[in-house]
């Protein structure tokens, strides 16, 4: 069983082998669009919508952000995340962007890209039947950084985005993020992004306008150290903000898609964290698959 405490930021790093795991032959999406263009390379939303979903119906949405330590990975990671959500009513959203290993990227760009996704989204909310004023941002590990950076990073903008619009999520779902990039002993990455970790690092950017936030960790995760989300924890509730956090005892990184038994359970706590602030629909419903 989990051991309920209340922290915020999500970000976890997942390995190439934990990557792998992502079925071709599970859930698929019903649309693909591109949010952004870089060179002769474009970058797509893999979106999920309820049944039935018409554009003027305004629902809440999410968009996901895969793990891989910004280096690898693939947008299926959270297919069935997104299944399971659009089940529930919501927009469904995970998201493809720029990586070291294929696009020869450093950390910083995996950020401006987050920031874009969210930006687009809210301005094609109309088109999309999403209420731009109830758009969350998740994602697992690195992707959880991610996600918490769109939230907390003031930096890391494309210029070729329109700025006006703001690409701050209204919430953030966070699955064993990596969430202190500091030079502490509960940090990862640091060395990654010394440059300019003072800017990336969502512990280190908490403010009064940082969304409610749900983390999922692992007591035995090395990579999202639970030292680190309940510090993060801390200074949300320093902040007055909301984050509910659960560590699940004797687990690693990655154990809400490796291991079976935690598959249905995280995605219904997901939802119901989603279901208390007006996200989803409350529905009486079998545990998820």
């Amino acid at each position: 069983m989990p051991r309920p405490l209340i922290t915020c930021a999500y970000l976890c790093l997942i390995s190439i082998a934990h990557i792998g795991f992502a079925l071709s032959s599970g859930p698929q999406p019903d649309q693909t669009r591109v949010y952004k263009t870089i060179g002769e390379k474009d970058f797509e939303l893999h979106i999920f919508y309820p049944k039935g979903h018409q554009p003027a119906e305004a629902r809440a949405a999410i968009v996901f952000f895969h793990g891989g330590a910004w280096n690898s990975g693939d947008p299926n990671r959270f297919y069935p995340q997104c299944q399971y959500l659009a089940e529930r009513g919501m927009v469904a959203i995970s998201a493809k962007y720029r990586l070291r290993g294929s696009d020869g990227t450093s950390p910083a760009e995996c950020v401006t890209d987050a920031k874009s996704a969210i930006r687009w989204v809210r301005s094609h909310a109309s088109a999309l039947g999403v209420d731009p004023n109830r758009i969350a941002a998740g994602g697992g590990s690195a992707g959880g950084q991610m996600a918490a950076a769109t939230a907390t990073a003031t930096g890391f903008n494309d210029p070729s985005d329109d700025l006006s619009i703001d690409c701050r999520p209204n919430a953030l779902v966070l699955f064993n993020p990596v969430i202190d990039n500091g030079p502490g002993p509960n940090a990862f990455a640091h060395n990654r992004v010394v440059k300019y970790w003072k800017d990336f690092s969502p512990l280190h950017n908490i403010s009064e306008n940082t969304p409610p936030t749900i983390i999922l960790v692992g007591s035995e995760d090395g990579a999202s150290k639970p030292a680190a989300c309940e510090a993060f924890q801390q200074r949300m509730q320093e902040n007055g903000r909301r984050c509910d956090l659960l560590i699940y005892e004797g687990q690693t990184h990655g154990f809400y898609f490796k291991k079976p038994k935690y598959r249905p359970i995280t995605k219904e706590v997901m939802a119901q964290f989603l279901l208390s602030i007006g996200f989803i629909e409350n529905r009486d419903n079998a545990m998820p698959q």
